[in-house]
């Protein structure tokens, strides 16, 4: 599996892209190939204050339900609410289409404690 060495990976295999002062968080394959067939996703609203290691919403897949937790700090500025209606774009396209929120970033320096996608990936291997 190649991994977007771009991002930055959450050891609750969760990526970050950061754009300027905004952070882009998803799923990564790995994570969404270890739960299944995601069959609803639940996401935080605009506006909302969410915490790193804390819980921010919910995958339900044919396995399971998961937590998703944050793997960093900040407020929600954007939503993928295409999401909602398609949640199966979490399996096909976990790195483009999929993207979960948008965040304006509350502590930049937390991005330091997350992994490259070398880390990432001997992590899961």
């Amino acid at each position: 599996m190649s991994l977007p060495s771009e991002l930055h990976y959450s050891k609750t295999h969760h990526w970050v892209r950061n754009e300027g002062s905004d952070l882009r968080i998803g799923l990564t394959a790995f994570g969404q190939e270890e739960l299944g067939d995601i069959v609803f996703v639940e996401l935080p609203e605009l506006n909302e204050v969410i915490e790193k290691g804390e819980s921010f919403g919910s995958l339900e897949s044919d396995k399971t339900v998961s937590e998703i937790y944050a793997p960093v700090s900040g407020t929600v500025v954007e939503v993928n609410s295409e999401l909602e209606s398609n949640p199966e774009l979490i399996n096909e396209s976990p790195y483009q289409k999929a993207w979960m929120i948008v965040i304006e970033a509350s502590d930049e320096d937390e991005l330091d404690s997350l992994l490259s996608a070398d880390e990432y990936q001997a992590h899961i291997d």
